[in-house]
C-alpha cells in the first residue's frame, strides 16, 4: 500500500537546462567557482579603475619630494610613495585603467582585422584563402615582441602606437580560428538555405556565420587581453611604451629597479597587480573554453 502511494505521488520536474548553446555556456560558466571568483576580481579591478575616479578625485602625479620612499602603512600612504612622493597605491588605480584599456583597444583591433580575414579566407577560399592566409603565415613566421618592436621602431614610441603594435600582432590568432570556423559551418543546412533564397555573401557571412563564430572569437579574445596586457607591460618596461609620467604598470616597474634595495614596494606592488589580473584572466578564460566546447562541456554535465 505504502509503495502504491509513493508510486502515485507526483514526481517534481527536473531544473531544465537553458536551451540554446550561449545560453548553456552561461549556466555551466556560473556553476565554476573558480571562473566566478575570477569574474570578481576583474570586476572590482574594473570598477577601482573606471568607477573610483569618477567618485573620488584622485590625483597619482602629484609630488612631494619630503615624503618621498615612505614605506607601506604610512599615514595617509597605505601603498607608500615612490621617488617623487607620488601617492603609490593612486598610480596603481590610475595604471590600472591605462593597462586595461590600452590591453581591450589592443584585443578589439586584432579581433576586428583577424576576424574579418579569416572570415573572408574561411566562405571564398580558392586565391582569397590562400593569399590571406600566406600573409598570415608570414606574420606568424615572427615573434610577437620581435613583431611589435619592429612596428614600434617604425611608428615611434607612445601608448598609441603600442595599441596598434600589439593589435597587430594579435591579428593571426584570430584569422586562424575564425577561419576554421567558417570551413566548419559555411556547408551546414541553414547556409545552403540562406544562399538558396538568394540571400547574398555579404549576409550570409555577417548574419548566419559570424555568430557562429563568437564562441571562438569570444575565447581567443579573452586570452588575448591577457597576453596583450603583459605585452604592453614588457613594452613599456623597455621604454617603448607609455612614457613617464604616465602611471603604468610596466614603467611603474621600470622605474623601480633603481630602488629595489630600499624600496621594494615600488616593483613588488606594480609586479603583484600584473600577476593578478594576467592570471585571472587566464582562468576566466580556460573556464570559457571549457563552457562553449561541447566535448568538454558533455561530459561535465
Amino acid at each position: 500500500m505504502v509503495s502504491a502511494v509513493v508510486a502515485d505521488r507526483p514526481r517534481l520536474p527536473a531544473l531544465a537546462k537553458p536551451a540554446g548553446p550561449y545560453r548553456r555556456a552561461w549556466w555551466r560558466l556560473r556553476r565554476d567557482r573558480v571562473a566566478m571568483a575570477s569574474a570578481l576580481v576583474l570586476l572590482g579591478v574594473a570598477l577601482v579603475a573606471y568607477v573610483v575616479p569618477l567618485l573620488v578625485q584622485i590625483d597619482p602625479y602629484a609630488q612631494s619630494l619630503r615624503d618621498s620612499l615612505e614605506a607601506p602603512g604610512t599615514p595617509g600612504h597605505v601603498l607608500g610613495t615612490d621617488q617623487f612622493g607620488r601617492d603609490v597605491l593612486l598610480r596603481l588605480i590610475d595604471g590600472a585603467r591605462v593597462s586595461v584599456s590600452v590591453g581591450f583597444i589592443a584585443v578589439a583591433i586584432s579581433a576586428t582585422v583577424g576576424g574579418l580575414i579569416g572570415l573572408l579566407a574561411g566562405y571564398f577560399g580558392g586565391w582569397t584563402d590562400r593569399v590571406l592566409m600566406r600573409i598570415v603565415d608570414v606574420q606568424l613566421g615572427f615573434p610577437g615582441i620581435l613583431l611589435a618592436l619592429v612596428i614600434i621602431t617604425v611608428l615611434g614610441s607612445g601608448l598609441e602606437k603600442v595599441m596598434i603594435a600589439v593589435g597587430v600582432g594579435g591579428i593571426p590568432r584570430f584569422a586562424r580560428v575564425i577561419r576554421g570556423s567558417v570551413l566548419n559551418t559555411k556547408g551546414d543546412l541553414y547556409v545552403e538555405a540562406a544562399r538558396s533564397i538568394g540571400a547574398t555573401d555579404l549576409r550570409i557571412m555577417f548574419v548566419h556565420l559570424i555568430p557562429q563564430t563568437l564562441g571562438a572569437a569570444l575565447t581567443i579574445a579573452t586570452f588575448g587581453l591577457a597576453t596583450a596586457i603583459l605585452s604592453i607591460a614588457a613594452l613599456s618596461f623597455l621604454g617603448l611604451g607609455a612614457q613617464p609620467p604616465t602611471a603604468e604598470w610596466g614603467l611603474m616597474l621600470s622605474e623601480a629597479r633603481r630602488y629595489l634595495r630600499i624600496a621594494w614596494w615600488l616593483a613588488v606592488l606594480p609586479g603583484v597587480a600584473i600577476m593578478v589580473v594576467v592570471l585571472a584572466v587566464n582562468l576566466l578564460g580556460d573556464a570559457v573554453r571549457d563552457a562553449l566546447d561541447p566535448r568538454v562541456s558533455s561530459t561535465a554535465d
